[in-house]
């Protein structure tokens, strides 16, 4: 295990995604107090999505500088631009509309099929990494930006981006890779790599719901990558699980 893995557990859905809000607040405040920009990778989902409205929502947002906050997602469905279940479109209609002195050119959008050149997943997974790149540190190993903070769901079945049990997708190399066969709708999706994902100091799964708490359980025992992805979520520094009770396993199983 990469780091050190902390689980807190919160009452119910609502609270969950309020304590996110709050916690990535606080965290982009922090980094802005030693840093000229900041970069975090935004995550999809129910949980995640009412986490990012819950930020809109909060005045503490108003102390963050979010024209130096570079925002990227992990993965993203390969539907058009606008299209409602794009990630890129929830998190605009979340959180990105309301943000004062938000900047466009620090809003990087999984490029969407219709965008010139895009036209498969594989053509988005190779401008995506293009875009990574260039803000990757001069020098660095992998072509990625510093992410501050990387921000994932969890499936019930234990994926996260879109990076799912038994699928090819886990074992991509790069920064990207484009996902064809998604056994969650819609079936062709681009995603981070782990490679990516682990590359950031602090990597926030944030997990609700009874039917996940299993996976949970199997996750912190560390099951095989291959059955359970989010066992390889894991962040250099830090692993935080942000849990609603229902999704935690007992005490006894971290």
């Amino acid at each position: 295990m990469t780091g050190v893995r902390t689980a807190l557990v919160h009452p119910d859905p609502e609270v969950l995604a309020e304590a996110v809000a709050a916690r990535l607040l606080t965290r982009l405040v922090d980094l802005q107090s030693v840093q000229d920009t900041v970069h975090v990778v935004l995550t999809g989902g129910t949980v995640g999505i009412a986490s990012l409205a819950a930020v809109a929502a909060s005045p503490v947002r108003h102390a963050v500088d979010w024209s130096a906050v570079h925002l990227w997602w992990g993965d993203e469905r390969f539907l058009p631009t606008g299209d409602p279940e794009r990630n890129e479109t929830m998190a605009r209609v979340a959180l990105l509309d309301h943000l004062e002195g938000l900047d466009e050119a620090t809003v990087h959008p999984v490029p969407a099929p219709g965008s010139p050149g895009i036209s498969t997943p594989e053509d988005s997974a190779a401008a995506y990494a293009q875009e990574l790149a260039a803000h990757a540190p001069e020098g660095a190993a992998l072509g990625v930006p510093e992410f501050d903070v990387v921000l994932l769901g969890m499936g019930p079945d234990g994926h996260v981006a879109s990076l799912f049990p038994g699928h090819e997708a886990l074992a991509a190399t790069g920064t990207v890779v484009g996902v064809h066969g998604s056994p969650k709708p819609p079936p062709e999706r681009t995603s981070l790599t782990f490679d990516a994902l682990r590359s950031a100091p602090e990597v926030w799964l944030v997990v609700s719901g009874a039917e996940k708490a299993p996976v949970v359980r199997r996750a912190f025992e560390g099951a095989p990558v291959e059955e359970i992805p989010a066992t390889a979520a894991v962040g250099r520094v830090l692993t935080l699980w942000l849990l609603d009770l229902a999704a935690a396993p007992p005490p006894s199983a971290g």
